[in-house]
């Protein structure tokens, strides 16, 4: 696929990345905002990386690292789009941020009712573990 162009995203991507988010992305997140979407860029202006197919948006990921550990969040491609190595290539840009600042091990949020994302992160070389479980809490009311 050698037109797909990998990125970071920019504040002027946040639109289009939350419009794609419901056409491409499985369930939702109570970060799913403007808001959020930008002080992750903000914060870390290469943790939310885009693939563009001919100036279209294809695919994401988010690849979080807070020192010490590697988090992949939001690996999504447009539904009529997939099987076309997209994944792969985000998964690889991610994989190398993380070796680049020092990460040991990526780990995904996968939902478990997901059965196509479970065979993609397979496939990939990820495994699930199953002495954990998240646990979480919202922040807000």
């Amino acid at each position: 696929m050698t037109d797909l162009r990998i990125r970071a995203a920019t504040p002027g991507d946040l639109d289009s990345v939350l419009a794609f988010w419901k056409t491409a992305a499985e369930g939702t997140s109570i970060s799913d905002d403007r808001d959020g979407v930008a002080r992750l860029v903000a914060r870390d202006p290469e943790a939310l990386i885009l693939a563009e197919r001919e100036g279209e948006l294809v695919g994401t990921v988010i690849a979080g690292f807070d020192g010490w550990r590697c988090h992949l969040y939001r690996l999504a491609v447009h539904p009529q789009r997939r099987r076309l190595g997209i994944g792969s290539a985000l998964l690889a840009a991610a994989e190398e941020r993380f070796t680049r600042l020092g990460g040991r091990r990526g780990d995904a949020m996968v939902l478990e009712r997901n059965a196509t994302a479970h065979h993609a992160w397979r496939a990939a070389g990820y495994t699930p573990e199953e002495q954990w479980r998240r646990w979480v809490k919202p922040l807000t009311a």
